[in-house]
C-alpha cells in the first residue's frame, strides 16, 4: 500500500492523535481507498458519495483523499462549481450541445472531481445536473462528493423535481454511497473559546467596534460603499482587510454565491451586525399554471412552491455567506438579536441550516483557523 494512500494517511492521523477512532469514518476510508487504488491501477473506477449529519468528518476525509491523488484532480465547494458551470454555459452559447462540450473540456483537464457540500435547492441547478453528471461520467470523470443527504433525498420537495431525477440515477449508478453517521460532531471537540458571536441590539454594544478598531489598526478607514459585481454594498466601516456592515446589506438584497465569493476575495474579516431572529412560520406558496419556467405546461391544477417562512430568502443568503467564510477561512463576527442556538429553528431551510449552525459553533473556537491574526 502506497505511503500516501488515504488509508495510510488516516491511520497516521489516528496514531498522531489528530483524530479519534470512529467506525463510520473507517468505513468511509475503505471506500475512498478502493477508489484510490482503482484510479492508480487503471481498473474500472466507481466514485464515492459520503453523506451524513454535520460535523462527522466528511469534508476532512474527502480532502485527505484529494491530497493523496497522483492523477489530475479538482476540489471545489459545490456552489463554486455550479457558478463556474453557469459561466461556462454562457460562454458556450451557440454550441450545439453546450453541456456535452463542457464535460468533454473538463475531462481533458482532470480525472477526478471532488465536490464538498452537495446540496440542491435551485431549480436551475436541478435542471442542469441530470445531463451534466451523466455527461461527466460518460467522459470518464470520477466524482467524489460529500453531502448531508443521501442522493434520493436531494431536492426532495423541490419545484419540478422530476427534472432532477436523472442526476440521482446517475449518481447511484456511478458512485458508491457511504453513510458517515458516527455519534459525535467532531467540530465540537474541546478547544479554547474565542467569541465571534454576541447578542445585542445594533448600536447598544461596542464589541464589533473594538474588533474593527483592532484589526484595522494602521489601515485607512472609510464608510464608502463597496462594489460587488453589479451591486453596491452599503457599509458601516471598512478598511483594507475588514468589512463591517448590517445584516440587511448582505442578506436582504439579492446577492448570489458569486457575490459572496467576491466579498471573501476582497476582505479577510467580515463583521455583520443586526442579525435578527431568522425563524418564522412557513406559508404555502403557489405559482400559476404553466409559468414556472416558461417551458412546461401543467396538465391539471396550479403548481405549488415550497412553503417558505418570511425570512427564508435572507436565510438562504446567510447560509451561503457562512459557507463561503468557512471554506475560505475568512473570520466572521456576528452581532445578533438572539443566542446562536435560537437564531433559526423554524422554516423551510431548517435542515441545511444545521450545517451552518455547526460551522458557526466551530468558529467560536480558537482552533478555527482564519486568514488573519485574531484578537
Amino acid at each position: 500500500m502506497p505511503q500516501q494512500s488515504p488509508l495510510a494517511q488516516y491511520r497516521n492521523a489516528l496514531t498522531q492523535g489528530e483524530i479519534v477512532a470512529d467506525a463510520a469514518q473507517a468505513s468511509a476510508v475503505e471506500a475512498l481507498q478502493a477508489c484510490f487504488e482503482a484510479l492508480h491501477s487503471g481498473r474500472q473506477v466507481q466514485g464515492v458519495y459520503l453523506w451524513g449529519p454535520v460535523g462527522r468528518g466528511k469534508t476532512w476525509l474527502m480532502d485527505l483523499f484529494h491530497r493523496t491523488l497522483a492523477v489530475p484532480a479538482q476540489r471545489q465547494h459545490f456552489h463554486h462549481f455550479m457558478a463556474w458551470v453557469h459561466q461556462r454555459l454562457f460562454q458556450l452559447s451557440g454550441t450545439a450541445d453546450p453541456l456535452a462540450a463542457l464535460a468533454e473540456s473538463l475531462a481533458r483537464d482532470i480525472r477526478v472531481l471532488c465536490f464538498d457540500e452537495l446540496f440542491v435547492s435551485d431549480i436551475g441547478d436541478a435542471m442542469l445536473l441530470g445531463r451534466l453528471f451523466q455527461a461527466l461520467f460518460d467522459e470518464g470523470v470520477v466524482i467524489v462528493a460529500t453531502s448531508n443527504q443521501p442522493p434520493e433525498q436531494l431536492y426532495s420537495d423541490g419545484f419540478n423535481r422530476q427534472r432532477f431525477v436523472p442526476a440521482i440515477t446517475a449518481m447511484q449508478r456511478h458512485m458508491q454511497v457511504v453513510q458517515v453517521a458516527g455519534g459525535q460532531d467532531h467540530r465540537l471537540h474541546p478547544g479554547t473559546p474565542l467569541q465571534r458571536y454576541w447578542v445585542a441590539e445594533p448600536g447598544k454594544d461596542r464589541a464589533l467596534q473594538h474588533v474593527f478598531d483592532r484589526l484595522s489598526e494602521d489601515q485607512p478607514v472609510s464608510s464608502a460603499a463597496v462594489s460587488i459585481g453589479t451591486r453596491r454594498l452599503e457599509v458601516l466601516r471598512r478598511s483594507g482587510s475588514v468589512l463591517w456592515c448590517h445584516f440587511d446589506a448582505v442578506c436582504a438584497q439579492p446577492l448570489a454565491a458569486t457575490d459572496f465569493m467576491a466579498l471573501c476575495d476582497q476582505f479577510a474579516t467580515l463583521l455583520v451586525e443586526g442579525v435578527p431572529c431568522l425563524s418564522g412560520t412557513q406559508r404555502a406558496g403557489r405559482i400559476a399554471r404553466g409559468t414556472e419556467d416558461g417551458v412546461e405546461k401543467v396538465a391539471a391544477g396550479d403548481r405549488h412552491l415550497p412553503a417558505l417562512a418570511p425570512k427564508d430568502d435572507s436565510v438562504r443568503r446567510f447560509i451561503a455567506l457562512v459557507d463561503e467564510c468557512y471554506d475560505r477561512r475568512v473570520a466572521l463576527y456576528l452581532q445578533a438579536a438572539v443566542p446562536l442556538d435560537q437564531l433559526y429553528t423554524e422554516g423551510y431551510l431548517a435542515f441545511p441550516y444545521q450545517r451552518t449552525l455547526s460551522r458557526l459553533r466551530e468558529m467560536q473556537l480558537q482552533r478555527f483557523p482564519c486568514t488573519v491574526n485574531q484578537p
